[in-house]
């Protein structure tokens, strides 16, 4: 994984508001990025692109060319989030959604991180046993730009009969499973050493060559421990005993699946950040939730996946750890204080919207002494 020299001070960011409450989590976001940059002494040169809906109403593209090229010349991308059920009816390549894959394929990134980690305060907020979820901190390390989403062919065709078929092709080469285990054993090797590989081997080839390969990469790490489950299997003890999990490794569409199921354990989808990285070039951060239309424009929503999203932009694109800590400390102080929006709401607490939840996390990271 690459990342921008830590001794330049001034860093170019590419933001994406995107549709639905995208542009409201985003002003979040981007108040308390530049705080914390001038706490830190360094400075974010902001650019602003169209994608998603919002761009395809602007130039019939959901991702533009010009949108990925400012993309590609940054030192990050900080996107909200993509998507309506109004443009459902449109065909394929023009609905929003396919910007985000679009993006993902244009600046090379393969390994999507989504850290699950339950904050103290909100152990009560998850829907399973405080005693289940209490003290959870795993990592989904999913494979982004292989599998069924991009295999060929792929489509839906009229067969000999007249009748139409939908086709999509799961495909994986040696060298695509190899790149990802490698950065999940690298990431394992510096959290608790243990990794599980989730395929589905007993039925799929393309999952037979993925453990194949998987357990030839770990012999190149013999201090990390590794298991595999079975992607059932996977789904079920997410939710029976998510504790035994540090770095849960998986193609595309198993991690499409299991992250979101994994960041439900939290109580909210809305606390979950992800960092979608490249072997080089500019990482993308965004928050693993859509976008949220029905409660757009509402200041309802909970922006705190798109500031710890940005928590992980500087750890893992501006080598900032420092000031990604500090974010992390001021979400954490803002909930210790009760402050809560609603999908994290719970009795004796104190409502906030979407804007106030941001003041009070700037007015946290402002009362952080000194480092």
């Amino acid at each position: 994984m690459s990342v921008s020299s830590s001794a330049a001070q001034t860093y170019r960011i590419t933001a994406l508001a995107g549709d639905g409450i995208g542009p409201e989590i985003m002003q979040v976001g981007r108040a308390v990025l530049d705080a914390v940059a001038a706490q830190m002494g360094f400075s974010l040169q902001w650019q602003e692109g169209l994608i998603g809906g919002a761009a395809y109403e602007a130039t019939g593209d959901p991702l533009p060319p010009e949108t990925l090229k400012m993309a590609q010349e940054s030192d990050a991308v900080y996107l909200a989030a993509v998507g309506d059920l109004k443009y459902d009816t449109l065909p394929r390549q023009k609905r929003p959604e396919q910007a985000l894959l679009g993006l993902r394929a244009g600046l090379g990134l393969f390994a999507n991180l989504r850290p699950v980690k339950i904050f103290p305060q909100l152990v009560q907020a998850s829907s399973l046993k405080p005693e289940v979820v209490a003290g959870i901190d795993l990592v989904v390390v999913r494979e982004l730009t292989g599998g069924i989403y991009f295999g060929q062919p792929r489509g839906i065709f009229v067969d000999a009969q007249g009748s139409r078929r939908g086709v999509n092709t799961m495909a994986y080469s040696e060298a695509e499973v190899d790149r990802i285990a490698r950065v999940a054993f690298e990431l394992a090797r510096k959290r608790r050493r243990k990794l599980c590989s989730v395929d589905k081997a007993n039925v799929l080839e393309v999952s037979q060559l993925w453990r194949e390969r998987v357990t030839a990469i770990a012999a190149e790490y013999p201090d990390v421990e590794l298991s595999h489950l079975y992607v059932d299997n996977a789904a079920m003890q997410l939710v029976r005993w998510p504790k035994q999990f540090d770095v849960i490794l998986t193609e595309n569409l198993f991690g499409d699946i299991l992250s979101d199921e994994a960041a439900m354990l939290t109580g909210s989808i809305g606390m979950l950040p992800s960092a979608s990285l490249g072997a080089t070039g500019p990482g993308l951060y965004e928050p693993v939730h859509g976008s949220a239309p029905d409660i757009a424009g509402q200041d309802k929503a909970n922006p705190i996946a798109q500031v710890l999203s940005g928590a992980m932009l500087l750890r893992y694109s501006l080598d900032q750890p420092q000031a990604a800590d500090r974010i992390e400390q001021a979400v954490e102080a803002v909930l210790a204080q009760g402050y809560r929006t609603a999908d994290i709401y719970s009795e004796g607490m104190t409502l906030v919207g979407c804007r106030e939840m941001g003041e009070k996390i700037l007015a946290a990271l402002a009362q952080l002494p000194a480092s």
